[in-house]
């Protein structure tokens, strides 16, 4: 396992359910607050809201990427209203933390949601100050994953060198174009056969540690 990995220079990681485990179910409370935005601003019901967010979501990658393409929202009151969520009970992995500071090589956060959610979910993880750079979708001029132009916006911005580098994703679909880009892929999440994932691992501390010891 660790000979895979030792050409990689530059460790790309997804933040929602990848590092932290879909346990915590934060997108539940997330998705409430996408159905109750799109009500309010589409002056629909909660049936044609609910539908929506997850039509949207599946057609442009995020909810948000399909409000702003056909209702022209603005992406940054969005990004704070659906964000405002309880951390409360979210644990600290300060193993995991470990692991991470031991890989060789630059560290990233890469999330379809926003810095602000990135910086608290971490903090809340106990992952505060491990990396090197985290990047919402802000910073990819709101273009989502898992569309190429916004890897390569990131890629672009971070200076990073796709065949020396690995990315980590509990979506399949975001693991097509980096692989296509030369990334060594990981899905943290359930069994999935699509031939552009490399590692599968529901246990993102434990496949680090194999990594790292």
């Amino acid at each position: 396992m660790k000979n895979n990995f030792s050409h990689v220079a530059h460790w790309v990681f997804d933040l929602d359910n990848t590092l932290y485990p879909p346990e915590a179910a934060l997108f539940d409370q997330i998705e409430v607050k996408m159905t109750s935005y799109v009500m309010r601003e589409l002056k629909v019901d909660h049936a044609r809201a609910n539908f929506l967010r997850d039509h949207y979501w599946q057609k442009y990658g995020t909810t948000l990427s399909g409000m702003m393409a056909e209702h022209d929202v603005d992406p940054l009151p969005y990004l704070t209203e659906v964000h405002d969520i309880s951390l409360d009970h979210m644990q600290q992995d300060l193993i995991l933390r470990g692991h991470i500071q031991n890989l060789p090589g630059r560290k990233i956060v890469y999330t379809n949601g926003s810095e602000f959610h990135a910086n608290r979910v971490l903090e809340s993880r106990g992952l505060g100050g491990v990396f090197d750079a985290i990047y919402g979708i802000e910073h990819s001029d709101f273009k989502p994953k898992p569309g190429r132009d916004a890897y390569d916006v990131i890629v672009a911005r971070d200076n990073i060198e796709t065949t020396q580098a690995a990315m980590f994703e509990d979506d399949p679909r975001n693991l097509e174009i980096p692989h296509d880009m030369g990334m060594r892929t990981v899905l943290v999440g359930p069994p999935n056969a699509r031939p552009y994932i490399h590692h599968q691992t529901e246990d993102l501390t434990d496949f680090l540690s194999q990594l790292v010891g």
